[in-house]
């Protein structure tokens, strides 16, 4: 028997809460999970189908052109690091600026205009919006430093 507190089982009643809360859970990943799964597919049939060739020449060598430019792109196509890091040396090798990959990279696995209505969904339209665009602005920031870094090192 569980601890009684006037009267009541204090056992049985963190049982039924325990059940309840696992119940609301459930109920909230199920009505997430179709959006979630159309995220996936859409991020990876952009993934898929523009080519890597496509973004050498997006890049022409102009310092801030190329961070905003990269985070913009970053921004749109988002994936996940594993595939940013190899993203980023197939750029490298083709000639692409640090600060282009640097900002693309950063971009690309804390921006997501792609995910931006599952987003909304779980954690508030007001939050994501600010969360996207900071991270936004932060890409570049760390694309310039990056830069610069790398300029003086």
């Amino acid at each position: 028997m569980g601890l009684n507190w006037q009267g009541i089982n204090l056992k049985n009643m963190n049982t039924i809460k325990l059940k309840q809360a696992n119940k609301k859970s459930l109920k909230g990943i199920l009505g997430v999970l179709p959006i979630l799964i159309g995220m996936l597919l859409l991020v990876s049939m952009v993934n898929i189908l523009v080519p890597k060739s496509f973004y050498g020449s997006l890049f022409n060598g102009n310092l801030f052109r190329d961070a905003l430019t990269g985070s913009i792109l970053g921004s749109i196509l988002t994936g996940n690091p594993v595939t940013a890091y190899i993203l980023g040396s197939e750029f490298l090798k083709n000639d692409v600026s640090i600060i282009a990959v640097t900002a693309f990279i950063a971009a690309w696995t804390t921006v997501g205009v792609i995910q931006l209505p599952a987003e909304s969904l779980i954690l508030g339209k007001k939050f994501a919006m600010y969360r996207n665009l900071s991270a936004f602005f932060m890409s570049i920031i760390v694309a310039v430093t990056t830069f610069f870094i790398f300029k003086f090192l």
